[in-house]
């Protein structure tokens, strides 16, 4: 990760200057989306070189070379709960009533956050590799917790069925949280790898960011009629605005370092996930709605996250 912080540092482009860098990526992907460029093929390969080669890169280079007691404490799991926790049940409070297939995808995209194809990568560019080590492992966590969640959420309020075994089977072979996995061997052992390994993986680390934001750009697709325009003003005010306040309360009081504070902030300031517009399509949510919120709450977490940052660092 020394090579990306060199990189970030050389580029000197100051926090505004990264987020109007993230922002157009993600414009640049919807764009290439709108005029057939970046086709739904194209998109989906260029997801896959972030989530099997990228995106592990960064996080096994974020935490091999830590110690284990600099990436998992007490605080951070407890943290990580209590947020979670309560944006579900805020959640839920903020979004009675209302036909089931609205209301279930208002639940679950109101909490559940783009941890790795956002939330990791931004730590990275701008808060250096040991707060990336603290993301990868509320990467890792927070999948755990939000994936079920989301599920039995749509589940229950739409009163479908889910291949809750498939679902699970493919969370424990998820090629982010097996890197993780590993890199938390090599943190355990004080196991080191290879320069040139080493090297290697910092050069793709530095692709993740771009990569997943333009896969990201390239997967919005704000449309729909009658969308609940009010419902979408509550999902971003709970996902991008309480949802970072929440974690910056609950990780001060529980006297967390700093590094692991604005961790925290930043990935759960994430936007909502993609993945939420692909869950509620299965299981019963409103599809078009889903597919808005993911485009306001990306749009508007860019905006967010440079003022909480600019607060906290």
């Amino acid at each position: 990760m020394e090579l990306l912080e060199r990189v970030a540092a050389s580029v000197n482009l100051g926090l505004a200057g990264r987020f109007a860098y993230m922002l157009a990526l993600v414009a640049a992907g919807l764009v290439a989306r709108r005029i057939g460029v970046l086709t739904d093929h194209r998109n989906e390969r260029l997801g896959q070189v972030a989530f099997y080669v990228l995106l592990p890169a960064l996080v096994f280079s974020s935490t091999y070379d830590k110690r284990l007691g600099e990436l998992i404490s007490v605080n951070l799991v407890v943290g990580l709960v209590v947020v979670l926790g309560t944006l579900m049940a805020l959640s839920w409070l903020a979004n009675r009533g209302g036909s089931a297939d609205v209301r279930s995808v208002a639940v679950v995209q109101s909490y559940h956050g783009n941890f790795g194809y956002f939330g990791v990568p931004v730590v990275a560019a701008t808060l250096g590799s040991a707060a990336a080590a603290t993301a990868s492992v509320i990467l890792g966590l927070g999948a755990l917790l939000q994936i079920p969640l989301t599920i039995l959420v749509l589940v229950r309020l739409n009163e479908t069925e889910a291949d809750l075994t498939g679902e699970l089977r493919n969370l424990v072979t998820n090629p982010i949280l097996l890197t993780l996995a590993v890199g938390l061997a090599f943190a355990t052992l004080q196991q080191g790898i290879p320069t040139a390994a080493g090297t290697g993986l910092d050069w793709l680390s530095t692709l993740a960011l771009p990569v997943a934001l333009l896969a990201v750009g390239g997967s919005l697709d704000p449309q729909g009629h009658e969308i609940p325009l009010y419902r979408t003003g509550i999902v971003v005010g709970l996902k991008v605005l309480a949802m970072p306040l929440i974690a910056w309360l609950v990780f001060s009081g529980l006297g967390t370092e700093t590094v692991t504070r604005n961790a925290g902030i930043v990935m759960f300031g994430a936007p909502t996930a993609v993945s939420t517009y692909v869950y509620a399509a299965e299981l019963g949510g409103d599809s078009a709605f889903a597919s808005m919120n993911v485009f306001a709450t990306t749009v508007s977490s860019i905006v967010s996250l440079f003022f909480l940052l600019t607060v906290i660092t």
